[in-house]
């Protein structure tokens, strides 16, 4: 009986040109997002490649330049000293590749950067060079299969069930099915499962073929692993839109009745819960802005050039050791000042950025009570976390960021205090991220 009323079903939708036209549109909107997606990926590893490439020209250049034993007209060009090489010539890049899911799932790689600049310069500074706008607008999505599947996937749902029972109530076939050895519970459970069937085969089936067209190994480091787990979200989520069909069906109201009903779930549930959730966190835990940050690394500048001789020997008095044997602090040594007024913004400015960072950690926190108010938010947070595109990861990498300027500066600052030259085997020392 199940196989009958499936082939039924199938043959009845099949029959609808409607189903047909969604589905041409479906596979232009599903192209669109990924090529959307495959285009942003190739532009962020280009970035990276081009970025890199610069390294390696600057640094070779650098090495050629301490080989040759030609000295600099000016200070701040001389390759050798360990503060403009730290801090200019020298600097590395530490960057976060996409990963293989990326172009299903932009997430928030479009807002934060994927690269920073390392050099001896406050590692706050750093950060909050690359950042143009607030990065906790969430809301600011891209196309790509994440934002069909969140979207668009359940209005498509919506609209192949939201007259399961209705129509057959109104064209008063419903009696004559049920007279007929089969309960209203299995022929609802079987019009549900041709109506799954047809979209899962879309979403997933598209979604692989895209992968695939991408050049994506499954087979490699987990990968296959990583788009079950994709296929899996995409299904529960799916299943979550039926299961309400199924109930607001069950009310037993006329198809134009359910239409409404499900259109304004839709809305609340995908657009403005959301929204709410959006402007609750920020507003019950503003962050402060960059001007407030640029402000306070001004005033802490100025201060630390009216106190040079204080700064300087407040520094040598907390790092001793790193004090040249049978001297004295020397405020005149240009780069020496330059590293400890550094040091001293750092310090001023790091209580700004702890109420910052302070601030995301608790919008975060209330995100994660309240997005079960919407299943939209659960699963666009599941996608980007599965894609590699998640504030998960990339935390994860700002805390390597992290730990590779402290490496940095522990290998450039005692040689510009105890007054070194770098040599051409230095450079082959310095930290790689």
């Amino acid at each position: 009986m199940l196989i009958h009323i499936f082939k039924h079903e199938l043959r009845n939708l099949t029959a609808d040109r409607t189903l047909w036209w969604l589905t041409a549109f479906l596979m232009v909107l599903i192209g669109y997002a990924v090529y959307n997606g495959n285009s942003w990926v190739v532009f962020l590893e280009s970035n990276i490649a081009t970025a890199l490439q610069e390294e390696e020209r600057r640094l070779t250049k650098n090495q050629e330049i301490v080989a040759s034993g030609v000295k600099p007209i000016i200070e701040p060009q001389d390759r050798r000293s360990p503060f403009y090489v730290g801090v200019i010539w020298g600097r590395r890049y530490a960057y976060l590749p996409p990963a293989p899911l990326a172009p299903l799932s932009i997430g928030q790689s479009d807002l934060y950067p994927s690269y920073f600049l390392i050099s001896i310069r406050s590692k706050e500074f750093q950060k909050r060079a690359y950042e143009l706008e607030n990065p906790e607008n969430l809301l600011s999505n891209r196309v790509d299969m994440a934002f069909l599947t969140v979207f668009l996937f359940p209005l498509l749902i919506l609209a192949l069930s939201y007259d399961l029972i209705s129509a057959e109530r109104e064209q008063g076939t419903l009696a004559m099915v049920l007279s007929q050895p089969v309960s209203l519970r299995f022929f609802v459970a079987a019009k549900i499962a041709v109506r799954a069937f047809v979209i899962l085969l879309l979403v997933i089936g598209l979604s692989l073929a895209a992968f695939l067209f991408n050049g994506i190994d499954l087979f490699e480091g987990g990968v296959g692993g990583h788009f079950l787990l994709w296929a899996g979200i995409v299904v529960s989520y799916c299943a979550f839109w039926f299961s309400l069909a199924v109930a607001v069906n069950a009310l037993g109201q006329s198809s134009t009745s359910n239409a409404i009903i499900l259109a304004s779930l839709w809305l609340f549930l995908v657009v403005l819960a959301p929204t709410a959730i959006n402007l609750l966190v920020t507003s019950s835990y503003p962050v402060p802005s960059r001007v407030e940050f640029v402000v306070a690394a001004r005033e802490a500048a100025n201060e630390a050039y009216g106190q040079a001789g204080q700064v300087l020997s407040r520094y040598y008095a907390e790092h001793p050791y790193l004090l040249p044997e049978g001297q004295r602090p020397d405020p005149g040594d240009f780069s020496t000042f330059l590293w400890t007024q550094e040091a001293e913004i750092e310090r001023s400015v790091q209580r700004v950025a702890e109420r910052y960072d302070r601030q995301l950690l608790q919008q975060q926190a209330q995100v994660n009570r309240l997005r079960f108010l919407s299943p939209a938010v659960v699963t666009q947070e599941a996608l980007n976390d599965i894609a590699g595109t998640g504030l998960m990861r990339y935390r994860h990498f700002l805390e390597l960021v992290d730990k590779y300027h402290e490496e940095w500066r522990a290998f450039f600052v005692p040689k510009i205090l105890q007054k070194k030259k770098l040599t051409v085997a230095d450079y082959e020392k310095i930290p790689q991220f």
